[in-house]
């Protein structure tokens, strides 16, 4: 698939597997519209992009859980460039706390920022791509797929996503229209810095190994090579597609495996017995 001058709204743009998207994307001659809440950084990223790739990208500043920003952010694609041919539903949060000791506001904001701000973009995007037979994206987590201890918020806004996607993608099966939903395993970015504690502040600190991790610009090669192949589903781990599996064929023995991976983490919430 040629991106040259396809238009491409990104959001979490601004860092991350957002704005390494953007750059991949840019690289192959797209046009992007970029939404994030950090609307300074986007600017300096939507300038660099257009500097060095000759493209044109636009900085919208968006907070998804507001279904007027997604729906103006869609909005000016359109009044912009005429046309929506990718929706890369990237904007998210984690959290790193134990259930009974959380507090439920950070449950409600992931649902709200890693689910609803899915729902209000693809709601608004999807008339234009109908039209162009485009490529609706959602960046998941293997945690759509496997619950992971100290991230009840976060597994269930990424199961609600996988729903979401696989019912939206049956529905449009005979339309023209792509859907993917890209799961990435443990990748380096600032979402484990700016993971919310069980009181809602941001943890400041990752409590993995980041060097370990595949990295964002990693991420964002799988997703655009997979959008070029309009696949189904991208996990894109050796870890993550074991996890996957195993958690199909073998439960229980998937549920001992991943409590004892996280009680191997830094400042572990679970402890071995």
């Amino acid at each position: 698939m040629d991106f040259k001058n396809k238009v491409v709204i990104i959001t979490g743009a601004s860092s991350g597997i957002g704005k390494a998207c953007a750059e991949e994307f840019a690289r192959r001659g797209a046009n992007l519209v970029l939404g994030a809440r950090q609307f300074v950084t986007l600017c300096e990223v939507t300038a660099d992009l257009e500097k060095k790739y000759g493209i044109k990208a636009l900085a919208v500043q968006t907070d998804v859980t507001k279904e007027s920003d997604c729906e103006m952010l869609v909005k000016q694609a359109v009044m912009t460039f005429e046309r929506v041919d990718i929706l890369i539903n990237n904007a998210g949060v984690s959290m790193r706390a134990l259930f009974n000791e959380l507090d439920l506001s950070v449950l409600k904001n992931l649902m709200d920022v890693n689910f609803w701000g899915t729902v209000y973009c693809t709601k608004h995007a999807l008339p234009e791509i109908l039209k162009t037979k485009g490529s609706v994206i959602g960046v998941s987590s293997i945690a759509g797929y496997r619950g992971l201890p100290g991230r009840t918020g976060y597994s269930a806004s990424k199961f609600a996503m996988n729903g979401f996607m696989e019912a939206l993608r049956t529905e449009l099966l005979h339309s023209g229209v792509h859907v993917m939903v890209a799961c990435p395993g443990f990748t380096t970015s600032n979402i484990r810095v700016a993971a919310l504690a069980k009181d809602g502040s941001a943890h400041g600190e990752t409590s993995m190994e980041e060097g370990q991790m595949m990295s964002a610009e990693e991420v964002a090669l799988h997703i655009t090579d997979g959008i070029a192949a309009r696949k189904r589903t991208l996990v894109m781990t050796g870890q993550g597609k074991l996890t996957v599996w195993l958690n199909k064929l073998l439960p229980a023995l998937a549920d001992k495996l991943v409590f004892n991976h996280f009680t191997k983490e830094k400042n572990a919430l679970i402890k071995s017995s």
